[in-house]
Order: structure tokens, then sequence, then C-alpha cells
């Protein structure tokens, strides 16, 4: 490993009232109290991934200039709920497959958040099958010409295998872990085409359906699994995939605000409604939902992808409803991975860029897949890389682990961003924890070694990231 002047020179100073001694500051030098610095760092050319860079550091004061990320704990934005993944059918599919030894030790690196553990704090599963599943299904499947409209056939049976048992494995290790639930399509037998792939809800099919969404809900909650949000369908403008529904902007209002929302009330849930779920090129989709008053009531906020759009279009949601929450809710990185190239967009458009532009997660697709991207449907995503890849008990770290694991580990959920400033070439994103610590986030985006300092909270840090690193520093 580099020593630690060709990785981190620092100066830094804080000076503390009494009632500012917390757990992490020390005494330093003389008597002044010197806060200890962490520095974790992720620099491909320099064959470091997600290593804690051990360095002493000297006395300072604050500094300004063109080379300085000013960080300002006086304004504060949205508060997070987690960094993390979806965790589909064919992830636990996977993670069951492995010896409960081995299990047991993965999980505990990717959900826990002391010594080396990367500590993901939010998981997207899917309301019956998604296309990372080995074979559609939902969990109300009747032969064609049959209906269900009391829902005496739904059943969770199909994960009580893998899906169920990870996640309550997954609960022992963070009991407070956010959990959102998304559906890929309704039931065959409420839809227009009768099929898995395409087709819409019928108008006949929206209460029943609603009552779908509570008894998904209702049954998770009794399995001890609490779902903290749903949205009501997954990429409602592709109905390509498989399985897939189409879902326009009027019907999903309609649907909130008639059927999905009074269900809810009448049951007593808490579980947030989240609309869209779809790609940042089309914010009027939200925007229709949420100019709907009798809709807007129900609706917590819009979730986005990223595989058509810009990231800054999320602000436009933002500003014309600042009261509604936003989510980054996937992702993908295609296989085979290119670690440089990934690491740098998704740090930047979505680490950084999601988080600035107000998003309260951030969270990559797929949580593992095998060598081959396995299991999936047909007609699936057969390209689509885990953020770890499993063969048996062998464990491959891909991508998404590293750049999920520079904000899950230190921006717990609880943290709040804050402002901080910009510097050519060094995009980055602030956040002051639930216990006053300060996380800053930075990618050197440049082609060469970039030197500079990071100020505030009456500090100062010089720092230096070689080209395409990315490094977080914890304070």
């Amino acid at each position: 490993m580099k020593n630690c002047r060709n990785i981190l020179s620092l100066l830094l100073i804080i000076l503390f009232v009494s009632s500012g001694a917390k757990a992490g500051i020390r005494k330093g030098p003389e008597g002044r109290t010197k806060k200890e610095l962490q520095f974790w760092l992720t620099d491909p050319s320099a064959g470091i991934y997600f290593q804690n860079q051990p360095c002493s550091g000297l006395l300072g004061s604050p500094v300004k200039g063109n080379s300085v990320i000013e960080v300002d704990v006086s304004q504060s934005y949205q508060t997070m709920d987690g960094f993390g993944n979806c965790l589909t059918d064919g992830s636990a599919i996977l993670l069951t497959r492995m010896s409960s030894a081995a299990r047991s030790a993965l999980l505990k690196e990717l959900f826990g958040w002391d010594k080396n553990n990367i500590g993901i704090s939010y998981l997207r599963v899917s309301i019956g099958a998604s296309d990372l599943s080995e074979y559609p299904y939902t969990y109300d499947d009747l032969p064609e010409g049959q209906s269900d409209m009391d829902l005496k056939n739904f059943s969770l049976d199909p994960n009580r295998k893998d899906l169920i048992p990870v996640l309550k494995q997954i609960l022992k290790i963070n009991p407070s872990i956010k959990i959102l639930g998304s559906p890929w399509s309704a039931p065959t037998w409420m839809k227009t085409n009768n099929n898995f792939k395409g087709g819409s809800l019928r108008k006949e099919c929206f209460q029943v359906y609603a009552k779908y969404f509570v008894r998904y809900i209702q049954d998770m909650k009794k399995e001890g699994i609490p779902i903290d949000a749903i949205t009501i369908q997954n990429e409602p403008l592709h109905p390509g995939n498989n399985p897939s529904m189409y879902m326009t902007a009027e019907d999903q209002a309609l649907f909130v605000k008639q059927d999905l929302g009074p269900a809810f009330h009448a049951a007593g849930l808490k579980t947030k409604i989240i609309v869209y779920d779809h790609n940042a090129n089309k914010p009027i989709y939200p925007l229709t939902i949420l100019r709907d008053p009798e809709a807007a009531k129900y609706v917590d906020g819009s979730a986005f992808h990223l595989y058509e759009g810009t990231i800054d279009a999320l602000s436009d949601v933002h500003k014309e409803f600042p009261n509604k929450n936003l989510y980054f809710t996937e992702q993908w990185i295609g296989s085979p991975a290119n670690f440089p190239g990934d690491l740098a967009w998704h740090t930047k458009t979505l680490i950084i860029g999601a988080s600035r532009n107000w998003c309260k997660n951030v969270l990559e697709w797929n949580l593992a897949s095998d060598p081959d991207c396995n299991p999936h449907t047909v007609g699936g995503c057969d390209r689509c890389l885990g953020t770890i890849t499993l063969n048996g008990d062998q464990v491959t770290r891909n991508p998404a682990y590293y750049i999920l694991a520079h904000a899950a580990k230190f921006a717990r959920p609880g943290s709040v961003r804050i402002a901080s400033g910009f510097v050519e070439n060094l995009p980055n994103v602030a956040f002051k924890t639930a216990t006053g610590n300060i996380v800053l986030i930075v990618l050197n985006e440049s082609k060469e070694t970039k030197k500079f300092f990071i100020s505030g909270m009456g500090s100062a840090i010089e720092a230096e990231l070689g080209k395409g690193a990315v490094g977080t520093f914890a304070w």
C-alpha cells in the first residue's frame, strides 16, 4: 500500500466548545481538540478498492480559493433513507444456495457497517416476479378464464423458500433497514391481455388490485418483514419486459385516488405510496399525478430510473412539489463491467447527482447474479451484472459494490445532505450524520491527479485523489 503521504496529506483543526465534544473527538497536541478523520479510497489505477487510508493529521486552519470544496452545515436539504440494492428473486436464490457460514459472513459484510462492512441500508424487492426471477409469477395466479375477486387464492408461497428467509436474516443484521416493494405485473386475470408481458390493468380490477397491495403488506408484516413503501408499477411505460404492465399517468392517478389510497387508509397502513418508478426523461408522468390533489394527498413522492433522461430533471419535480419526496430506485451495470467507467459514472450521476437532486435514497439494480448473469426470465435481462457475482460460495465484488460502499457505510439513514461547493473536475456531495459527523464523497473525474482542500466546520483538509479515484472523507 502506498504510504499516507502519497495518498493524502491533511491539515485539520476543529475548535469545539465543550458541548461539541462527542464520541470520535480526541485531544490533539497542546490541549486542542482534534477530531479523527477517516479517508476511504477507491483508485482503480492504483489497484486500491475501498480501503481505509491511515493518515496522521497536522493542525491547520480554514482556507479559501478555487481549489477548495467548502462544506456548509448551515445549509441543509433532504434527510436520507439510505443507499442500497434491489434484492431480486435471483439474488435470494443464489444466496440461499451458499453454505450457511458463507452466506452469514457475506450478509454481515453487505449489511453491517462496522469494521470493513459496507452498510447497505435500503432494499427494493419485487411484488411477485421481476425479470430477474426464474419465471414470471404473481401471488394470485389462476388458469386463463378464472378470476379471484376476493383474493382467496392469494399466497406468498413463491417467496417462502428464498426471498423471505434471506430478508429475515438481513433484518437480524439491520432491523431498521427500509424495504420498498415494486410489482412488475398484476395477476394476469386482472390484465387486458391475460398475459404476464404487457397489457394494462382492467378498470374493473382497480379495486381488487388495491386489495392485493394491502394483502401483500399485511402478509409480509406477519412474516416480520415491514414494507416501508411501495411503487405502483415498475417502469409503467415499458410493456416489453417479462413480466411487465403498461400504465398511463392518468390511470395511475385514478387508481391512487379512487382505490389504492382509500384502501391503505381503511386498512390503517402507514406504508408510503410512491408513483412513477421509471426514467427521468418523463417527469411529466409524476407531475400529472401530483397535480391531481385528490391523488396527491395519498402520495409520498416519486421514483426514478436513469436509462433515459438527465438526473437534474428530478429537481424540476421537487421545485413544483417541494413537500413530496424523491427516490432513485434502479440503475443497472451491464456485463462485462468497465470498472473505471462504471465507478466514475455511477458515483457522479447517482451517488452525487441523485443526492444533489433531492433523492432520499439511491439504489443500484441487482444485488447478486451468477457468472452468466442468471437467473432471469425468458426475455428478461441477460446482461445485468450483480453488485456481487456468486458462484456457490465464491464471491466476486463488482463495481456497484464499491460505488455503494463509499456512501452506504458513512451516510447512514437519518443523515442530512448539506451544502458543498463546486470545484472543477471534483464533483462531490456532503452529509451531516445523525451523530453530528460530516461525510464528503468526492470523485476526481479529470485525467490527472488533483490536489484540493476541504474547508468547513472550522477545519481544513488538504487532499489528493488520483485520476478516476473516489474518496470518502468522514470526520
